[in-house]
This record gives structure tokens, C-alpha cells and sequence, in this order.
């Protein structure tokens, strides 16, 4: 939080009046180092605690993009809500702590740094930053030795887990709280040759955007908002949504007509893929509408919730084989629900995707299978030919 916090300030998204009244009130606590954490941490439990809970969404503008950051909880309680935050990136920045031990603990085999890079991958993000942070550290003293040790050992993990470009990928040695290298190359790693943090943002391709599909939008959110009414909040993963439209909010049948929508405060005529947006509907109160519905346009290939589905499943991590019968939750767009693994259809090949054993009694660590799975609530997905962003799903 705190180098993103910085980065936001940076490119103008907070003034410098709210960052000195945030240090003052921070030191007044106790934890003045957290001073640009608070930019995001905006819930009070979360700076009492001084952990990032909620999903924070915040907008900067770079040369080249306006760009929203999702900043995704890093805390074990919270992957929850890291993975709905993860399903509606673009692209994954990975922070990792360039501190003696702190570094060892997120890789290792339950650590969290690994867990984040799996997910990302898992749902379908294809480009990383990776910005080996706090090089300001005492013990570390900016040492490029250091660096490359961490940047060899992650790029040889990220790898194994997926990442079959993570040699592309930009390392970045950082610090959130000096600010070394995020909005320009920093004087104290002359050795280090590659982008600053905002360079690398600007350098990367915006994805080509969904916009001939039908509409699909998973709802994040819903508010009641005094003088407006019911506003769910999501990101357009595909289509356009406008005022004036009638939708659906699968896998329920309830249908209303879109009043306005508005994106960071300001209305639009019409919302794309990739845009986060909230938007009034008629007729319907916050009770009716429920995180994890799909949104969409009752004219053009309408979302439908579904009684059950075919998947691909690669276990990643689990402690003890799983049979048919388990019912974890899955976290699919936004939507956690329960999920019985039904049949398992299939064995197949990590490598090649082809079949290996028809009708397997179990699965463990490293399988990857087919199975036949039930929601036991309604569920909408769809499958990932016809709309990637409602596709992939993880289980815990």
C-alpha cells in the first residue's frame, strides 16, 4: 500500500495538504511510516491495524494511460477479496520485500508472494511488473547483489508456476517510501539499467477490448444511494452498458432499465470493457441484487445461471487427495459460492492437455482433471471461449 499510495500521489491523485494531514494523524498513532499507506487505506480498522482490507479503487494518469489500481490485500484472511479484486486487472504489479527473511518467507512454499503470482495466473493475467521493494532497507542498503539474487529466484518461480514470459518481464528495485525508482531512475542504483516504475506502466500494451461481445458485468458492489436509488458497481468484462438499457442480473430472471451510469464521479453516455463503474437501475432495491451477478443485455445473448458445468482443474495445493463429493467454495468474477465436484471425467497431461485416464478415483498436488461440478447456489458463469473474463475461477 505504501508504494502504491506513492505512486498515486506522485501523478497527482492526492494533494500534498491530505498526505501532511495523513502523516500527522499516522505519527499520532504511532506509525508514521505508513503515511502513504493511508491514501488507500482509507477504512479505519484497517489503519488501526495497519492492513489493507478493502479494495481500493484509484485512478492516476500517466503520459500514455489513465490508470486505475486495484490495491489488492495482501494479508492471508484476505485473498478473498484479493481474488475478486485480481479477476478485473489487466495487468498484476507484484511487490515483493527485499528485506532479509521477509523476501524468503512470501516464496516459499506456503508463502503468500508465490499464492498472488499463482492466482494471477490462474486467472488469465498475462503481463507482471515486479517491483522488488523496500531496497531502502537497513540490512539491505540499495545492494544490487541482493537484487539480482531475489530477481534470479523469482523469475526461476515464476516459471515453474506458469509465467512462461517472466523472463520479459520488468524487476524493478523500489522503495515505496523514498520513492526510489517509481517516477524516475534513483541516484542510489546507478547498476540498475532497466524503467522506472512508471515507465514500465506506460510501456506496457493496453489489451484489445471485448466491446463487440455482448454485455457481461459482475456485480462487485451494491449501494444505496440517497436522491439516486440502487447503483451496482462492477467492471464492463465485455460489451457496453448505456442509460437507457434494459438488463438482466443473472442467474436471477429480474429485469430493469439503466438511468445513468458514472465512472469516478463523472457520467458517461456509454461504459466499456475494462471500465469500473456504478449505475442506477429502476425498480430494484439493494436486496434484490447481490454481489457475483451478471449483468446483461436482455436484447443480445442475455447471461443465464447455470445448474452445472464441465472445468479444467489444476491442483495447485492441497493437503490430502480430493475425491468426488468435495464441496469447496469457489471464487468466480466476483461471485463465492459453493461448488460440488460432481465427476471426475478426466486425467489429462500438465503439459500437453491430453488425456491420461478417464474417470480418475482422486486427485493431488500437480494433477490437473476434468470434472463435472454443481454450484449449490445460483451461479452464473460462462465458458472462457465465449467470455474469458467469466471463465476461469480459483478454489479454496
Amino acid at each position: 500500500s505504501t508504494l502504491t499510495g506513492h505512486l498515486i500521489y506522485k501523478c497527482g491523485g492526492i494533494d500534498q495538504r491530505t498526505i501532511d494531514e495523513y502523516e500527522k494523524r499516522a505519527t499520532e498513532m504511532g506509525k508514521g511510516s505508513f503515511k502513504y499507506a493511508w491514501v488507500l487505506d482509507q477504512l479505519k480498522d484497517e489503519r488501526e491495524r495497519g492492513i489493507t482490507i478493502n479494495i481500493a479503487l484509484w485512478k492516476f494518469e500517466t503520459k500514455k494511460y489513465i490508470v486505475t489500481i486495484i490495491d489488492a490485500p495482501g494479508h492471508r484472511d484476505f485473498i478473498k477479496n484479493m481474488i475478486t479484486g485480481t479477476s478485473q486487472a489487466d495487468v498484476a504489479i507484484l511487490v515483493v520485500a527485499a528485506g532479509q527473511g521477509e523476501f524468503e518467507a512470501g516464496i516459499s512454499k506456503d508463502g503468500q508472494t508465490r499464492e498472488h503470482a499463482t492466482l494471477a495466473n490462474t486467472l488469465g493475467i498475462k503481463t507482471m511488473i515486479i517491483c522488488v521493494n523496500k531496497m531502502d532497507d537497513g540490512q539491505v542498503k540499495y545492494s544490487k547483489e541482493r537484487y539480482d539474487e531475489i530477481k534470479g529466484e523469482m523469475m526461476k518461480q515464476l516459471k515453474n508456476i506458469g509465467w512462461k514470459k517472466a523472463e520479459e518481464f520488468d524487476y524493478i528495485p523500489t522503495s515505496g517510501w523514498t520513492g526510489d525508482n517509481i517516477m524516475e531512475k534513483s541516484d542510489k542504483m546507478p547498476w540498475y539499467e532497466g524503467p522506472c516504475l512508471i515507465d514500465a506502466i506506460d510501456g506496457l500494451k493496453a489489451p484489445k477490448r471485448p466491446t463487440d461481445k455482448p454485455l457481461r458485468l459482475p456485480i462487485q458492489d451494491v449501494y444505496k444511494i440517497s436522491g439516486v436509488g440502487t447503483v451496482p458497481a462492477g467492471r464492463v468484462e465485455t460489451g457496453e452498458l448505456a442509460p437507457g438499457m434494459k438488463v438482466v442480473f443473472a442467474p436471477t430472471s429480474q429485469v430493469s432499465e439503466v438511468k445513468s451510469v458514472e465512472m469516478h464521479h463523472e457520467e458517461l453516455k456509454k461504459a466499456g470493457p475494462g471500465d469500473n463503474v456504478g449505475f442506477n437501475v429502476r425498480g430494484l432495491a439493494v436486496k434484490d441484487l447481490k454481489k457475483g451477478y451478471v449483468v446483461g443485455d436482455v436484447t443480445n445473448d442475455p447471461p443465464v445461471g447455470c445448474k452445472s458445468f464441465t472445468a479444467q482443474v489444476i491442483v495447485m495445493n492441497h493437503p490430502k487427495k480430493i475425491q468426488p463429493g468435495y464441496t469447496p467454495v469457489i471464487d468466480c468474477h466476483t461471485a463465492h459460492i459453493a461448488c460440488q465436484f460432481q465427476l471426475f471425467l478426466q486425467k489429462l497431461d500438465k503439459r500437453t492437455l491430453k488425456p491420461e485416464m478417464e474417470n480418475p478415483p482422486d486427485a493431488g498436488r500437480g494433477d490437473c482433471i476434468i470434472v463435472k461440478m454443481v454450484p449449490q447456489k445460483p451461479l452464473c458463469c460462462e465458458t472462457f471461449n465465449d467470455y474469458a473474463p467469466l471463465g476461469p475461477f480459483a478454489v479454496r
